[in-house]
């Protein structure tokens, strides 16, 4: 009897261990002005995790602007490394800065990356009566002339929309440093200054984008992904349709500080992969745009550093 007492306290241990790792407060850090990618990521998880009752009480979000999430990056890593109750929003934006060193000393190996919940994806758009149709006819006419085409891109050089064209500028053989490059505030002055003819090319996200272009005010001309996207985007033929390898999923994640717990840790993953299957969770990233991008622990660590390679190169290549 005596071990058969000691067995059951062993397991009723480890089961409290187990419900321990669930934090008693949960919030997520978005590492810019409300409204934004990284506003959108928070309030996704924690609308979904609330809806889906995997969390007891609603998720708060905290602002901290500052470096395109630089600032909250910074932050975790050394105010708050183990506090297994806060997440921190990322994007492949984010991987794309780390690669650029614009997060100071921390790399991307400073932090616990947890998972994806969605994927955007990079589009090219042109003004709704501009003479050019398609890729081609944009890479042919921007090889010609890249005076002739000023580019809207939400961020500065370096930033995810400057990279997006650099890739086609690399295409019509131009130097991507010759572009005539608009840095704005977001995908909403990109979409008007395209409007009002500031800029010739829009560079920016499949959905902030797709609402004008059903409107016929502006035309996307390429998807920058694999494969066709379904829903309304169904009709718009992708980079790899039209003869060009160009794709640029924009992922959406969080992570954790560095010195978060394995239990708590874990805890995160395995309550982010219940939450993926949820119809809960489905509905919130349907109505927030984004695709089914489902990386989970290592798959998802593994996804972060492989794009960090890959985004060094690209800025190499590209001569930043």
């Amino acid at each position: 009897m005596r071990t058969i007492h000691y067995i059951a306290a062993l397991a009723f241990a480890g089961f409290a261990s187990s419900a321990m790792a669930q934090p008693a407060k949960t919030e997520c850090i978005a590492g810019a002005k409300p409204g934004g990618g990284f506003d959108l990521t928070c309030r996704l998880a924690g609308n979904a995790l609330h809806a889906a009752k995997l969390i007891k009480d609603p998720m708060s979000v905290t602002y901290m602007e500052g470096g395109v999430g630089a600032i909250a990056y910074n932050h975790i890593v050394g105010t708050r490394p183990g506090d297994a109750g806060v997440v921190v929003a990322a994007s492949s934006g984010s991987a794309l800065l780390i690669a650029q060193g614009k997060f100071g000393k921390h790399d991307e190996n400073a932090v616990r990356w947890l998972g994806a919940l969605g994927t955007d994806y990079g589009v090219l758009a042109v003004a709704a009566d501009s003479p050019i149709k398609d890729l081609k006819d944009l890479i042919a006419a921007f090889g010609k002339d890249p005076g002739a085409f000023p580019v809207g891109g939400g961020g500065a050089v370096g930033s995810q929309d400057w990279m997006k064209m650099a890739m086609i500028a690399k295409e019509a053989k131009v130097d991507p440093k010759k572009m005539r490059y608009a840095a704005l505030e977001g995908g909403g002055a990109v979409t008007n200054a395209l409007q009002g003819g500031h800029v010739k090319i829009a560079s920016g996200d499949a959905s902030e984008m797709i609402a004008l272009h059903q409107d016929k005010k502006l035309r996307i001309l390429a998807v920058m992904s694999e494969k066709r996207l379904p829903g309304r985007f169904q009709d718009i033929p992708t980079t790899f349709e039209q003869g060009y390898s160009i794709d640029w999923p924009i992922w959406r994640g969080l992570y954790v500080g560095p010195k978060v717990s394995d239990a708590d840790y874990n805890w995160w993953v395995d309550t982010l992969r219940k939450l993926s299957k949820t119809p809960e969770f489905q509905k919130e990233r349907e109505a927030r745009g984004l695709f089914a991008f489902d990386l989970l622990g290592s798959d998802y660590d593994k996804r972060v550093k492989a794009d960090v390679v890959r985004f060094k190169a690209l800025a190499k290549e590209a001569g930043l």
